[in-house]
């Protein structure tokens, strides 16, 4: 039987302990609010020609949305069992070669040695990582010889070049020259450190890799045995890097048949990850960072081990998916994000109730990709730019609908709530109101990419139905505004400026004359700016 089969059959058996996911809410409020990427990112996208002063930016709320909170287990079970190591697959069409080097696992610490050569060795080493298979090759055989000549043929500087080399190796499949390399770095570093290193551990998870890769389980079985037996001693029993080759020792278990071996240690190693969240924090600090496709990378295999375990039936999996989505639409790669998004809405709609916030949130996300892919087709054709946007103005449409209900509902609710009721209507209303807003505001934007598609076409339309919506968006900020309990908060007041700016910018564009309406507008914007600044200045 196919490996995956072999595992999916496998973990579905495993009693995964109780998640710290949530599918109330306070998540949807995660999901549809921003948690920008690093200050330092400010790559802009126009939506329209070059007049239009509604401008799209990669940090804006309703485009750009990074989500931050709790996720599942990094590592999962693939065709390819060597997950840590295989180089990321990124689709052509957006630019990223799949010969990327940059998942190359290194053993060296920086406790080596240095003189003359260190910085030709190190040189060489980098831009093999960073080179194509074709170019690398040149580049570790240069690093090796560097290291021979410069340190000895017994150092630590050695067997990183050895380990860089068998992991290319391993990558273009050349079994019979990576082999011999991984065990040259080994005996190296044990009569360099010594047999209990935890730089012996490091390489003999990578030649247990190497095993289970060619299905030689019996050889893969010894090196994670040892490694695990060193991670254990050296780093603890809580680390993270520990429970990665725990979790390999229990797949290996698993291929050999000791099921029963391999569920235990296979458990183990989640509940240290579970601890640690590790893919969560890894996330998060890859996404403030703004390394997105290292991002995509963990997401992928937090990913796969949740359909694997859980499956679609799982809002956990709904929730983890979600996320991928739109890191993937914030790399551009818009089709796959779409699929996605679409996924993770049939599977909500038939776990949730069909007013569910959540399910008004995930309408939105899918509108922003389809004005993305617009976008997109406005250079190639204009009659399918403008069929994306209706689309994503339906799935406003609903996403508006939704959220309305649920505050309609709370609304009528709010008098017969406990007091201890009370935080959880809090966060309802805030999630709706938000959503509320965000769909409005995301929607006066797809009324102004219409109106800019058909005036290319020869067509002179007033911007009368953005500026409409706009002015329900701030309709319906005023309508919730005396209820403290749902709007009193610097998201929802964000929400809130975007509408009166955009409303504002609309109506300069189009000329307008009223300078009563546009001081009132501008005298809102100047408060509201200054009711954020104060939220900020009472920030501990």
């Amino acid at each position: 039987m196919h490996m995956r089969q072999l595992a999916a059959k496998f973990l579905r058996r495993i009693h995964f302990p109780p998640r710290r996911f949530s599918s109330s809410c306070e998540i949807t409020i995660s999901n549809a609010l921003p948690n920008s990427l690093s200050g330092k990112t400010k790559c802009s996208y126009n939506y329209g020609s070059e007049r239009s002063r509604w401008r799209m930016n990669f940090r804006d709320r309703y485009l750009w949305t990074i989500l931050a909170g709790q996720a599942a287990i990094i590592l999962g079970i693939n065709a390819n069992p060597v997950l840590a190591d295989k180089p990321r697959e990124s689709s052509s069409q957006n630019g990223f070669n799949t010969d990327d080097m940059s998942g190359f696992r290194k053993i060296e610490d920086g406790s080596v040695i240095s003189n003359e050569h260190t910085a030709k060795w190190r040189l060489f080493s980098d831009k093999g990582r960073e080179g194509k298979l074709d170019q690398a090759e040149k580049f570790f055989f240069s690093a090796l010889q560097e290291a021979k000549v410069g340190f000895g043929e017994k150092d630590p500087h050695v067997a990183s070049s050895c380990n860089n080399l068998a992991e290319l190796f391993r990558v273009q499949k050349q079994f019979d020259k990576a082999e011999p390399l991984y065990w040259e770095a080994i005996k190296i570093l044990e009569e360099s450190f010594g047999p209990e290193d935890i730089r012996v551990g490091a390489a003999l998870h990578n030649l247990g890799q190497f095993y289970l890769m060619q299905r030689k389980l019996d050889e893969a079985d010894k090196c994670y045995e040892r490694a695990v037996k060193i991670k254990r001693r050296v780093l603890g029993l809580n680390h993270t890097d520990y429970a990665d080759t725990l979790y390999h020792l229990g797949t290996v278990l698993y291929l050999l048949g000791k099921e029963k071996d391999a569920e235990a240690i296979i458990q183990e190693s989640i509940k240290i990850l579970e601890v640690h969240d590790y893919a969560a924090q890894l996330v998060l600090m890859y996404l403030k960072s703004n390394r997105l496709s290292e991002a995509e990378d963990v997401q992928r295999k937090v990913m796969q081990i949740m359909e694997l375990s859980k499956g679609w039936n799982s809002m956990d999996t709904v929730i983890v998916a979600e996320r991928l989505a739109l890191t993937l639409q914030s790399i551009g790669k818009i089709k796959e994000a779409k699929e996605l998004l679409e996924r993770c809405l049939e599977a909500r709609k038939s776990l949730l109730p069909k007013d569910h916030i959540q399910i008004a949130a995930n309408l939105l996300h899918i509108a922003r990709v389809a004005m993305l892919n617009s976008n997109r087709l406005r250079k190639i054709n204009i009659s399918e730019a403008i069929a994306e946007v209706d689309k994503a103005k339906d799935f406003l449409h609903s996403s508006t609908r939704i959220a309305r209900q649920v505050l309609n509902k709370l609304r009528v609710q709010k008098g017969k709530k406990q007091k201890n009721e009370a935080s959880e209507m809090k966060r309802e209303g805030h999630a709706a109101l938000v959503i509320l807003l965000q769909s409005l505001d995301a929607l006066g934007l797809a009324e102004t990419a219409k109106q800019e598609l058909l005036e290319s076409q020869g067509e002179h339309l007033p911007h009368v139905e953005a500026e409409n919506v706009l002015l329900q968006c701030i309709s319906s900020y005023k309508e919730f505004e005396a209820e403290k309990l749902i709007s009193d908060s610097p998201k929802v007041k964000t929400e809130y400026l975007s509408c009166l700016r955009h409303l504002l910018s609309l109506m300069i564009d189009a000329g307008s004359e009223d300078k009563v309406t546009l001081k009132d507008l501008d005298d809102e914007i100047k408060h509201v700016e200054g009711e954020i600044s104060d939220y900020s200045k009472q920030k501990p």
